[in-house]
């Protein structure tokens, strides 16, 4: 698995991350079930956020809103555990309806379910609210149940890719100041950017003079490719690094060339020994 990886489900729909899965199986759901809002909110015990939300006629919930977690129906789902919530109507029962929130609604029913990481730590809850009355079969019951273990998959896998993301971009530091981002496999806009962010964090973190970046392993070269390792020398030396290419095979040369990149600007050695010795590193063998 890389970070190009994606996540087939639901009727062929292909998804990179959490938040493409989230928006496609609420979609679905609403389609199935007549309930005026569905969404998906996350916590951190101490604030819910509607990270994702389809409305059909009302407006009742906006992506990125937020309440104190312990004032909404969310902190009710995940007390339940991890079977689905049934409130028919919000106004009378116990656990809802001292709720500001339901003071706001005035009327309703609400269903939920929590989303948990493999770990069984709580992500946040998959739900359905309206303001008016409806009856949930066991039919939509099993389709909560199911949406919820798989956006849990879904969370596991999202994580596995941003942890082999960041792997994928490693600084290999030498010595003080001086680093080297060997670039393995094949680069493409998405990667290029993860690589470009985590290179710059890093960069700044180990007070980096000189950077080499090794394109040995590159095993893929296009426009797109070429334009990529451009835009990562470029950022380098606005931050006060400079960046020394090693390892242009003869065909990354010749995409250059194809793609009026300018190589004059930018240093370039065979490889790592010749890098060093640039920068002023002598490198001796033990006798």
């Amino acid at each position: 698995m890389d970070n190009s990886t994606e996540l087939t489900f639901i009727r062929g729909d292909r998804f990179r991350n959490f938040d493409e899965a989230a928006e496609s199986i609420l979609r679905m759901i609403s389609k199935l079930m007549d309930i005026n809002t569905l969404f998906i909110a996350k916590n951190d015990k101490n604030t819910n956020e509607i990270v994702k939300v389809v409305n059909k006629e009302q407006e009742l919930l906006k992506e990125g809103g937020t309440l104190p977690f312990d004032e909404t129906y969310c902190k009710v789902s995940v007390d339940h555990g991890g079977r689905v919530l049934i409130i028919p109507d919000i106004t009378t029962d116990e656990k809802t309806k001292s709720l500001s929130v339901t003071g706001n609604l005035g009327s309703g029913s609400f269903v939920g379910i929590p989303i948990n990481y493999e770990d069984g730590r709580n992500y946040g809850t998959i739900c359905g609210l309206d303001t008016n009355p409806f009856k949930i079969s066991e039919e939509h019951i099993e389709l909560f149940e199911t949406m919820s273990s798989l956006l849990s998959y879904v969370l596991e896998l999202d994580n596995a890719n941003k942890q082999i993301e960041t792997l994928s971009a490693p600084l290999v530091p030498i010595t003080n100041g001086v680093a080297v981002l060997p670039i393995v496999g094949v680069i493409n806009n998405e990667r290029a950017e993860i690589i470009i962010e985590l290179t710059l964090a890093k960069s700044q973190e180990m007070e980096l003079q000189y950077l080499v970046v090794d394109l040995s392993g590159i095993t893929h070269i296009d426009d797109e490719v070429v334009s990529s390792l451009l835009r990562i020398v470029n950022l380098m030396k606005l931050v006060g690094v400079e960046p020394i290419l090693t390892g242009i095979r003869p065909e990354i040369a010749m995409q250059a060339v194809r793609s009026h990149v300018d190589l004059a600007s930018i240093t370039i050695e065979s490889n790592l020994a010749n890098a060093l010795s640039y920068i002023g590193f002598s490198l001796q063998k033990n006798t």
